[in-house]
């Protein structure tokens, strides 16, 4: 069985599709954010400009029109299909860069109050800048990396009280 995804495009289409719709996508990869489509005949050029592991929020450039896209995944549309709606209190105590890449700033400091979804730091990987927010409210305990670092992938960059 192939898993289920649900894409919202510019908060106004809604679009779904299983992954098995993704791996038969007539494709090419030219580099980590460009891509070659051919959809129905017709050629598109891809460019993922910008994202958001944190929301799964993706700006992608299509033949030069922008695009937000957020990903919804199973999960996801399971808690949503049951009626479950996610707490408000959230107790995630690190935030870990969610791939390899070179820390390019970051905007908090220790003892610093911030709150959810407030910019934590930038993260550059595969040639684009990835915003990583603050999963949570909270005040800043530790920061484990410093500007211009190279980081790898889950490695602990923030730390919460």
């Amino acid at each position: 069985m192939s898993k289920i995804f649900k894409a919202k495009v510019n908060n106004t289409f809604d679009f779904e599709f299983a992954e098995n719709d993704i791996s038969n996508l007539d494709s090419i990869k030219l580099s980590d954010a460009d891509f070659h489509i051919i959809q129905q005949h017709k050629s598109y050029k891809a460019e993922i400009t910008n994202a958001d592991f944190n929301t799964k929020t993706y700006q992608i450039k299509i033949n030069n029109n922008n695009y937000k896209v957020n990903i919804i995944n199973a999960l996801e549309l399971l808690i949503e299909k049951i009626g479950f709606s996610i707490g408000t209190q959230k107790h995630i105590n690190f935030v870990k860069a969610p791939m390899p890449g070179l820390i390019l700033g970051i905007h908090v400091n220790i003892g610093q109050e911030i709150k959810e979804n407030d910019p934590l730091l930038i993260l550059v990987a595969m040639k684009m800048e990835n915003n990583i927010l603050s999963p949570r409210a909270g005040v800043i305990k530790t920061i484990s990396a410093v500007e211009g670092d190279a980081v790898e992938k889950n490695q602990i960059l923030i730390e919460f009280e």
